[in-house]
């Protein structure tokens, strides 16, 4: 009967203790360890650019490191799933580009669902586009090249850094509105595609301001035009696309911060305000400067401005790529 008793009372202290220690760890401030910050691309892209910028101040202020995750693969299809499927507790988040909005058009099967599987935390950083030409191309200024478009109908190649890439996409939107078809030639990335146009072997591409702010500058391209509604500070002279007349012509890679679904509400308050404090750091601002980047204005960091950014998003670019009729998969 002790023996028994003795039993119960142990049965009963072990169970207290898993008890309390539960309870202090459903309880201990978040975070009590490193979150990972998955990026759905290579080391040294411009997305892991900006997501290693803002990982040390956000680390700051949330007290914890912020680590830099590369899953790359299938257009961020295989990063953007990985997070969807994590725990939602704050310690796995996601930043990616305007693939979150292209990709339900892009994929017939998508493994995941933007508008449903995910939490907003907020818009980071806009990256604007240029529309380029090698050096030596006939047109100088947009009136100019849509007149040698029409005049030379299928000699005018445009190039890109392949499927569903933001310069294919930025390519497809200039032909929808010019109402013409260039002959588009894929490549492996931007830095080929730029190389043969600074050969002179393709005459056409659009590509971020990150990459020819410089080349612009040198003269070593032409600029016909930014894809922003505003000129450019860094390319004061380039006009817009817009001013040009083609109305609303806006194509910015812009980043946005997401967690796992179900993620609890005081957790992403907290990852948000270090995202805000992060992008009012005067070294990432000066930073962005540098590469011609805009932050995300402070009314839109935060989940209901990233939220509705990617709904329209996703309205504006399905319509292009499906009348394109082209697929990832």
């Amino acid at each position: 009967m002790k023996l028994k008793l003795k039993t119960v009372l142990m049965t009963s202290m072990v169970a207290a203790v898993a008890g309390l220690a539960a309870s202090a760890s459903a309880q201990a401030p978040f975070p009590d360890r490193p979150i990972s910050l998955v990026v759905p691309f290579a080391a040294g892209g411009p997305t892991d650019v900006v997501a290693r910028m803002i990982a040390v101040p956000m680390g700051k202020s949330l007290g914890q490191a912020v680590v830099v995750e590369n899953a790359v693969g299938a257009g961020g299809t295989i990063a953007a799933t990985k997070v969807a499927r994590a725990a939602p507790n704050g310690y796995t988040l996601f930043i990616h580009h305007m693939g979150m909005a292209t990709a339900p058009a892009l994929y017939k099967k998508l493994s995941f669902d933007p508008l449903k599987d995910f939490e907003y935390i907020g818009q980071v950083v806009d990256v604007p586009m240029t529309l380029l030409g090698r050096k030596d191309f006939p047109a100088n200024n947009l009136q100019e090249l849509k007149a040698y478009i029409k005049a030379n109908p299928n000699k005018v190649s445009l190039a890109n850094a392949g499927l569903g890439a933001v310069s294919h996409l930025c390519g497809l939107l200039f032909m929808t509105q010019l109402g013409a078809e260039l002959n588009t030639i894929p490549y492996k990335g931007t830095g080929p595609a730029m190389n043969d146009l600074l050969g002179g072997q393709v005459d056409l591409l659009c590509d971020q301001t990150t990459q020819t702010v410089p080349m612009i500058k040198e003269g070593r391209i032409k600029a016909f035009g930014v894809t922003t509604l505003k000129r450019l500070s860094a390319l004061p002279n380039v006009p817009t696309l817009d001013e040009q007349g083609m109305k609303g012509f806006e194509v910015k890679v812009w980043h946005g911060m997401y967690a796992p679904k179900g993620t609890p509400k005081p957790v992403l308050d907290k990852i948000t305000a270090a995202l805000q404090a992060a992008m009012q750091d005067p070294m990432v601002r000066q930073r962005l400067a540098d590469l011609s980047s805009e932050p995300a204005p402070m009314d839109k960091i935060n989940a209901s401005g990233l939220k509705t950014h990617l709904e329209a998003e996703i309205a504006k670019w399905g319509p292009v790529i499906k009348k394109a009729g082209i697929y990832a998969d």
